[in-house]
C-alpha cells in the first residue's frame, strides 16, 4: 500500500488514530457503565419503593404515600391508583415507559393475581445523561487534540535527525573528494545506520567520478594525436592526383568523420569540466556568431545532396553562451536533418531566446518520438550514418546548461526541433 502523507504525517495520523481508538474505547465504557450501574439502582430503589406502596392495599395502611415524582397504580385500585390500559401489558420487573412527552421508569409486580405498577420521572435521570454524554465528548475531543500536538512534536523531534541528514546528502560538497563522513554526527541508531549507509554511497560515486574525469581527460588527450594523424593524412590524400574520383570521396567521407569525431570529444570534455570549472573561462559566443559558423560549415554538404539551405536570422537577444555546447546542440540536430532529408529543405530559425531547425524529411514515427532523445535510438533505420547518439547528446547538453528542446512533427512530412536557451548563472 503506497501512503502519499509524509513520514511526519503518518506519525501524527497515528498518534490521532491511536487516541480516537483508546479514548473512544474508553469513554463507550464510561457510558456504558455509568448507565448499567445507575438502571441497577433505579431498579433497587423502584422496588424498595413499591415493596412499601403495597401495604397501602394489603393492610390498608394509606399512610404510605408515593414520592412527588412517583406515580402508584394496582388492579382495582380506587380512583387514580387503578392500573390504566397502557400498563396493563407490562411483565413483572423493570421497565422505561414513554407517556405523551415524558419518560418514566416502571416496576412491575404481580402478587395474588393483582398487578402492581410504580412510575417514576426519569427526567433528572435524564439530565445527568446528557451532562455525562457532554463530560465524556469534551474529553474525547480533548484527548484527541492533545494526541495531534503530541504527535506533532514527537515527529518534529524524530524527523530532525533525519531531516538534516537529508540537507547534508544533497549539499553539493558531499561529492568533493574531501567531504567529511556524516556518520559521525548520529547516533548508533537507525538514522546513524542510515548516514553509515549513505557514507558508502557517497564514497562510491565519488570513486566513480573520479574515473569517469580521468577517463575524460585521459580519452581527450590520447584521441586528439591519432584524429590529427587521420586529418593530416586524409589532406595529403586529398591532394593526391593519383586517387580517382570514388577514392577522393571515400577519403572526404573519413575527413569528415575525423572532424566529426573531434568536436564530439571537444563536447564531451567540456560537459565534464561544465561542472566544476568557471564558465566565463570557456569560450562564449551569442546565437548569430553560432549560427554564422555552422551555416559556412554545412551549406555545401547541404546543397550538395540537392536540398534547400533556409537561414532566417530572426533578432536574437546579444547573451553569450558557451560556444562549444551551442554549437554542439545546432550542429547536431542541422547533421540530423541532413541525415534524414532526401529532397526538399533544411530550415534554420533563430528566435528571441533560442533557434529551430526544420526539415521535409521521413520525420518520426509517433511510437518512437518519446525515446528519440535516448542513446542509440533511430527515426528509421535504414536512413542515415549515425549510431544514434546525437540527439541523446543534444539533450544530454541542454540539460547540463538548463536548456530545453522540444520535437514535433511537419506536415505533410518532417521534423521541427525547437530549443529554447537559458543563460547559466555564473555567479
Amino acid at each position: 500500500m503506497e501512503f502519499r502523507q509524509s513520514l511526519a504525517q503518518r506519525i501524527i495520523i497515528a498518534f490521532a488514530l491511536m487516541s480516537a481508538l483508546v479514548a473512544g474505547a474508553f469513554a463507550m465504557g464510561i457510558v456504558a457503565t455509568v448507565h448499567l450501574v445507575e438502571e441497577k439502582l433505579i431498579s433497587a430503589g423502584l422496588g424498595g419503593d413499591l415493596q412499601r406502596l403495597l401495604l397501602m392495599d394489603s393492610v390498608a395502611d394509606w399512610s404510605h404515600r408515593p414520592e412527588p415524582d412517583q406515580l402508584f397504580y394496582f388492579s382495582g385500585g380506587p380512583g387514580d391508583f387503578d392500573v390504566p390500559k397502557d400498563l396493563r401489558h407490562l411483565d413483572p420487573g423493570f421497565h422505561e415507559v414513554f407517556r405523551e412527552q415524558l419518560s418514566y421508569h416502571a416496576m412491575v409486580e404481580v402478587v395474588d393475581g393483582r398487578r402492581y405498577v410504580l412510575l417514576q420521572d426519569q427526567s433528572d435521570f435524564e439530565e445527568r445523561e446528557r451532562v455525562l454524554f457532554a463530560v465524556v465528548l469534551v474529553g474525547f475531543v480533548l484527548s484527541l487534540a492533545l494526541a495531534v500536538f503530541l504527535g506533532w512534536v514527537l515527529a518534529r523531534k524524530v524527523m530532525a535527525p533525519v531531516v538534516r541528514l537529508a540537507r547534508q546528502v544533497r549539499h553539493r560538497d558531499q561529492l568533493l573528494g574531501m567531504a567529511p563522513p556524516l556518520a559521525p554526527d548520529y547516533a548508533a541508531d537507525e538514522v546513524g545506520e542510515l548516514a553509515v549507509a549513505f557514507d558508502a554511497t557517497l564514497g562510491r560515486l565519488r570513486k566513480a567520478l573520479t574515473r569517469e574525469r580521468l577517463f575524460t581527460s585521459d580519452v581527450s588527450h590520447e584521441l586528439r594525436t591519432p584524429l590529427m594523424v587521420l586529418a593530416s593524412s586524409c589532406e595529403l590524400l586529398l591532394e593526391n592526383p593519383a586517387i580517382d574520383q570514388r577514392g577522393h570521396a571515400q577519403v572526404e567521407r573519413i575527413a569528415r568523420a575525423c572532424a566529426e569525431m573531434r568536436e564530439l570529444v571537444q563536447t564531451f570534455l567540456v560537459l565534464a569540466r561544465a561542472q566544476r570549472e568557471d564558465a566565463s573561462m570557456t569560450p562564449q559566443q551569442n546565437l548569430s556568431e553560432v549560427a554564422d559558423g555552422l551555416l559556412n560549415l554545412w551549406r555545401e554538404p547541404i546543397e550538395n545532396k540537392g536540398l534547400e539551405l533556409i537561414f532566417e536570422p530572426g533578432a536574437p537577444v546579444s547573451t553569450r553562451y558557451n560556444a562549444t555546447l551551442l554549437h554542439a546542440v545546432m550542429g547536431n540536430l542541422l547533421r540530423n536533418a541532413l541525415h534524414y532529408t532526401e529532397q526538399g529543405f533544411i530550415r534554420l530559425t533563430l528566435t528571441e531566446t533560442g533557434f529551430l531547425v526544420e526539415d521535409s524529411g521521413v520525420g518520426i514515427p509517433e511510437d518512437k518520438r518519446e525515446a528519440m532523445f535516448e542513446p542509440f535510438v533511430r527515426g528509421t533505420e535504414k536512413r542515415g550514418e549515425g549510431l544514434g547518439l546525437g540527439l541523446s547528446l543534444v539533450q544530454r547538453i541542454c540539460e547540463n546548461q538548463g536548456w530545453s528542446v522540444s520535437l514535433t512533427n511537419m506536415e505533410p512530412n518532417g521534423c521541427r526541433f525547437e530549443v529554447e536557451l537559458h543563460p547559466v548563472d555564473v555567479s
